[in-house]
């Protein structure tokens, strides 16, 4: 193992700021793993933590096949982490809408651009990342539906779902979006959770990486009998969303299969504790998404079904 410093900015009245990295095997580029950008991805940064003791392990042992080259970077964001604040703290900008970034620009430019010249030209390139909205989601593999990266590959995972979402314009500036420009197949993996960790979730996520790279020829490892995976596009899934603002009551969890009819989730009058509206499940389908936090806004999609098709 190498213990190095991907990128380093220095500090006036603190610490520098560092980017740490790991890096496995010699060889070509093969795959780089990347941890949290936002600092309340915690989830994300322990499930890349559980991948470097596990590697430790696995080059000990001679199960990183010769030629290959692995690089995990647990945490790309550590001072946000430090302070509990989810973007950049002195301007609130988000490094992951920053890349390929830019050496003479802004702060997050400046650190998008440092660990971009280190990470480009991987074969693979796998980031644990977290939701615009707070909530707890089923584990899975998301990517772009125009750039390098195929679905077919995608399924190599063994989580439940690949899902595939169409490219907006404010994607452009994202790490997944110009890992491809540069070639790269970029895949992103959403964990159960991620303020919070949840040690099962973060085991299925270790799990579903080795899964990968063993299929990919870059581990040594048993891979079980996988599940086949189903492939949706992200304008498939059904929004069930508020009509009113107020205290947020989940009546399900993700992952749960729930039947037409079925209650959802209330939302209650802060003040007087009654139910002001009741979310009912509109087709027999399962709880992909749920949002996690106590209150909530109207017209806000609280939770994202997929509809039963086996």
């Amino acid at each position: 193992m190498n213990k190095k410093v991907i990128y380093e900015l220095k500090g006036i009245y603190r610490d520098s700021f560092r980017v740490t990295g790991y890096e496995y095997g010699e060889g070509e580029k093969s795959v780089c793993i990347i941890g949290n950008m936002r600092g309340n991805e915690v989830q994300q940064i322990y499930c890349c933590s559980q991948l470097v003791r596990k590697f430790k392990q696995l080059e000990s042992e001679g199960r990183i096949n010769k030629g290959h080259k692995v690089l995990i970077i647990p945490s790309a964001n550590p001072y946000s982490v430090n302070i509990q604040k989810r973007f950049w703290p002195s301007d609130n900008t988000d490094i992951n809408r920053m890349f390929p970034g830019y050496n003479m620009g802004e702060t997050t430019q400046r650190i998008a651009d440092g660990i971009f010249k280190e990470i480009a030209g991987y074969k693979y390139g796998i980031q644990f990342t977290s939701f615009y909205m707070p909530g707890n989601f089923m584990p899975h593999v998301r990517m772009m539906d125009e750039g390098f990266s195929k679905a077919e590959i995608a399924k190599k995972f063994g989580l439940p779902y690949v899902v595939v979402r169409k490219v907006r314009p404010y994607d452009t500036a994202t790490l997944n979006y110009n890992w491809q420009v540069w070639d790269t197949q970029a895949f992103s993996l959403y964990t159960s959770t991620t303020s919070r960790i949840d040690q099962n979730g973060a085991g299925k996520a270790v799990l579903s990486v080795m899964n990968f790279l063993s299929v990919q020829g870059i581990l040594k490892y048993n891979v079980p009998q996988l599940i086949e995976p189903e492939v949706i596009e992200d304008t498939d899934m059904i929004s069930v969303r508020t009509a009113e603002s107020g205290i947020y009551e989940p009546l399900v969890n993700a992952g749960q299969t729930v039947t037409i009819g079925q209650p959802l989730a209330n939302i209650l009058n802060p003040y007087e504790g009654e139910i002001m509206e009741t979310l009912y499940a509109p087709v027999a389908s399962k709880v992909f998404f749920i949002h996690n936090e106590p209150l909530t806004y109207a017209n806000t999609a609280v939770i994202k079904l997929v509809k039963n098709h086996k």
